[in-house]
Parts: C-alpha cells; sequence; structure tokens
C-alpha cells in the first residue's frame, strides 16, 4: 500500500515572520479548505517518485488511465482504487490532440473539453472528486475568481450539484465576449458577479473572504488554482504527452502560457516525479512580474495588472508563486511579499521565463497560421513565442507547446488578424440556447461580504 502523503501551509516555516501553521492535513481535509489556516497554499508533504520504465509504459493507454496511474500516487490512501478509476474515466471523455509544427516542435491542445479550456481537465475532476467525499448534507460554497476560463470550467464542472453553490468573480471588462456569456448563462448553483475592477481584485476578495470569521458558516472552499485539487490533476497531461510524443526517454522542453502558474507548477511537480524536463518555459504576456525577478532577484508585483489579448494571463501577482517559492526554499505571502528568496541559480537551472508583448503574440497567431496552416490563440501564441526567444540558448530539444484554449473563444482577435472564423467547438454551442446575467458589483470588499451574506440565510435554510 501506498504511504499517505499529507498536505502543509507553505508558511509553516515561517520563523516568526508570519503566523506559520504547522499542522498536516489529509487530502480531503486540503481540498475543501482550499488555503490553510494562516493563509498559506497547500502542498504535499513528498512528491513520488516515478522510473523510466514506469513513464514510457505509459504509451498507447488511454487518458483516463494515465490519470489513474499518476493520481493514485496521492490518492490511493483516502479513496478506494475501483472508486477512483471510476472517477477518472467519467472526468476525460475528451481527447488531446497533438499536431507537430516541425521536427522539433510540438503543440498539444487541451481545448477538446466542455468549455474548451485546459480548465477542464482540473476543474472536472475536482468537482467528482468533492462530490465523492463530501459530507452528506453538508453544504459548502465554492469562490473563483476568473480572468475568463477558470469561472466557466469550474461552473459547468459544478453545475447543478446539491449542496454546493458556486460564486464567480470576473473582471468586467478584460473577459471576452464568448467568455461572458458562457459564465453569466451557466445559472443554477452558480452565480456570476461582474467586478468594476482587475482580476487581481477580484482574487484579492476571494482570499480575504477565506480569512473572514463573519464568513465561517458558509463553508468556504476555492475553485482557484490555490487549491491542491486543482493543481494535481494537471501534473498528468504532462506524462500523457510525453508518453504519446517522444520514442524513446530523452529531455523535453515545455512551453507554457502562464497567468497564475498552476498549470506550469503541474508541470514542475511532473518534473519532480522523474519526467525528464530539461526546462520549463513560463510564458508570460505583459505581466512581466516573474521573468524580472528571475533577472534581478528583486520581486515586484505589477499593480494594476496590464491589459492583454492575453486575458487569463492579466495577473500581476500569480497565486503560484507561493508554492514555486516554497519548492525552492524561499518564501513569498499571498500578498507578494517576500520574506526569504528561493534558489534563484536553481531555479533558473530548471525554468526560463520571458514576457511576451501583445505586438509580438499578434505576429505569432498570423505566422503560425500562415507557416503551418493552424490557428492558435492568443495565450498559445505567447507561449509559442516565449519558446523562439528559448531557441536562442537551445535549438536542438524536442519541445511541446500549451494550447490552453480554443480558438473560438476569442473570435474577434482571431477573425481581425486571420479574416477567418474558428468554428465554435460543438460543446460550447449550447451557450447560445441560454439566457443570464451577472449581477455587477464594485471592488469593495465589503459590497462582495454584502452580497454573500445576503445569499446565506436562503441558503444555509
Amino acid at each position: 500500500m501506498s504511504r499517505r502523503i499529507l498536505y502543509h501551509s507553505t508558511n509553516r516555516n515561517a520563523n516568526g515572520k508570519a503566523n506559520g501553521f504547522k499542522q498536516s492535513f489529509t487530502f480531503k481535509q486540503a481540498l475543501f479548505m482550499g488555503l490553510a489556516p494562516d493563509n498559506g497554499l497547500l502542498m504535499p508533504s513528498e512528491i513520488p517518485k516515478l522510473s523510466k520504465n514506469f513513464i514510457m509504459g505509459l504509451k498507447g493507454k488511454p487518458y483516463h488511465e494515465v490519470a489513474y496511474d499518476i493520481l493514485k500516487r496521492f490518492l490511493s490512501t483516502e479513496i478506494k482504487s475501483e472508486e477512483l478509476k471510476e472517477i477518472v474515466k467519467s472526468s476525460y471523455n475528451f481527447g488531446i490532440p497533438m499536431e507537430k509544427l516541425d521536427g522539433l516542435t510540438w503543440i498539444i491542445r487541451l481545448d477538446q473539453g466542455p468549455t474548451a479550456s485546459f480548465k477542464d481537465f482540473a476543474a472536472i475532476l475536482m468537482a467528482r472528486l468533492m462530490q465523492k467525499l463530501k459530507p452528506k448534507n453538508k453544504k459548502i460554497t465554492i469562490l473563483v475568481a476568473t480572468s475568463g476560463d477558470t469561472g466557466s470550467a469550474i461552473g459547468e464542472a459544478f453545475r447543478g450539484l446539491k449542496d454546493i453553490k458556486v460564486y464567480i468573480l470576473y473582471p468586467k471588462n478584460e473577459v471576452s465576449s464568448i467568455q461572458k456569456r458562457h459564465m453569466d448563462t451557466i445559472g443554477k448553483n452558480v452565480t456570476t458577479i461582474s467586478i468594476e475592477g482587475k482580476f487581481d481584485d477580484c482574487q484579492k476578495m476571494v482570499k480575504r473572504a477565506f480569512a473572514d470569521p463573519d464568513l465561517k458558516r458558509l463553508n468556504l472552499t476555492s475553485g482557484n488554482s490555490i487549491s491542491i485539487g486543482r493543481i494535481l490533476p494537471q501534473i498528468v497531461y504532462y506524462f500523457y504527452a510525453y508518453a504519446n510524443i517522444v520514442d524513446e526517454f530523452k529531455p523535453v522542453v515545455f512551453s507554457i502560457p502562464s497567468g497564475n502558474f498552476g498549470n506550469s507548477f503541474g508541470c514542475e511537480f511532473a518534473r519532480r516525479m522523474g519526467l525528464p524536463v530539461k526546462k520549463i518555459i513560463i510564458a508570460t504576456n505583459e505581466n512581466d512580474e516573474f521573468p524580472k525577478f528571475l533577472k534581478t532577484g528583486v520581486y515586484r508585483k505589477v499593480e494594476p495588472a496590464r491589459k492583454c489579448i492575453s486575458n487569463a494571463m492579466n495577473i500581476g501577482n500569480p497565486n503560484n508563486l507561493v508554492r514555486y517559492f516554497n519548492l525552492y526554499h524561499g518564501m513569498i505571502d499571498k500578498n507578494g511579499v517576500v520574506y526569504k528568496n528561493p534558489d534563484i541559480k536553481e531555479m533558473k537551472r530548471h525554468i526560463f521565463s520571458v514576457a511576451i508583448s501583445d505586438k509580438e503574440t499578434i505576429r505569432i497567431i498570423s505566422w503560425v497560421y500562415v507557416k503551418y496552416d493552424t490557428i492558435v490563440e492568443p495565450h498559445g501564441a505567447v507561449g509559442i513565442a516565449a519558446l523562439q526567444k528559448y531557441r536562442k540558448f537551445d535549438k536542438k530539444t524536442l519541445a511541446i507547446c500549451i494550447e490552453t484554449a480554443h480558438p473560438a473563444k476569442f473570435p474577434e482577435t482571431i477573425k481581425e488578424e486571420l479574416k477567418v472564423w474558428p468554428g465554435m467547438p460543438k460543446p460550447m454551442r449550447i451557450i447560445y440556447k441560454r439566457k443570464g446575467k451577472p449581477y455587477n458589483l464594485s471592488k469593495s470588499y465589503s459590497a462582495f461580504k454584502r452580497f454573500l451574506l445576503r445569499g446565506l440565510i436562503k441558503y444555509t435554510s
């Protein structure tokens, strides 16, 4: 039997500089907590190791089997084997198209789920795990701050689930028209709130709510990547892609468009589990706080976050930097205050990070279409542009670029640049048959708190 993996706060070794919480938690506890009691993010006590033979043995397996083989290393002591098999099988009934651009470059498209975003991989599994592990008749409330894709993925995954209420907060003027329509029309147990502000304002409000004793009765948990339940499923597709692209066990590079850094952190976990990742390319848009940090050793969050066409990445203080700092022996809090720098030299051994402008993003969208007759959306274009910059230092290593959303989610940008209209994925066509509208709030936390409390009586009665 596998050893039980427990989860601890990233603040546990704060040495008096923060209120470090020493207790460890089971996965079930961590899943429903979202954040640790000291507002740190939760991390596993150990990272399982996988052998070369195990990794290459994943080749040809269906995605749900790969997911089971990976996730059981974390969950086998808390969920029975057959139950976990059924959960992952029911979660993943869509594929992962892989396109070869040239001899050394592949694209994997994580856009075939019900909301045409890579967020589906984590959201669906997270919903089913919560449904399985939630105590009977206990009511919980999920808070989600989104710059576009997370909100629709979490909303659809939890839509209609008994005793679970979802609140989605998004910045009013920084989501695409299709992203907005999708979120606003989910309905049932899902409430959308349009905020007069930036994504970071939404994120701050959610984090503050977790620390508010007046909201304890809501049994709050998170749908964002601050939740460990969002991170673990995102490990899987790196193993799946690797096993189905390479023919022999050799190093690869992954180029990952990055906003809150949860996606790239899944790759960091995969690397530490044994996947031969030569370099993780953390590709950001003009919110360049992390590339600058790697270069200068000084962290300064971008405030307010810069508005870019790759809108899901308009984040000036990524949540999962806390986890990165922790793994590399540093400490930063949720507000971006650095208590101890990580081992930057070691970070640079494994991570390359660069910021991509909107101008460069548009250039890549056009270039890929002309050269390879394929369409990439703005976030995927950021990843490809970052790989081009990395190629100045490494021209020979096989690279896999992550396409995080379907081009149809950004029709205005695609049509303007390419003069073509990307076809709408079949699962998303339903949004045009639904009606709905959001609540509108200022970026005042007190207004958000009052909104939650007004719904408390009805929800808990």
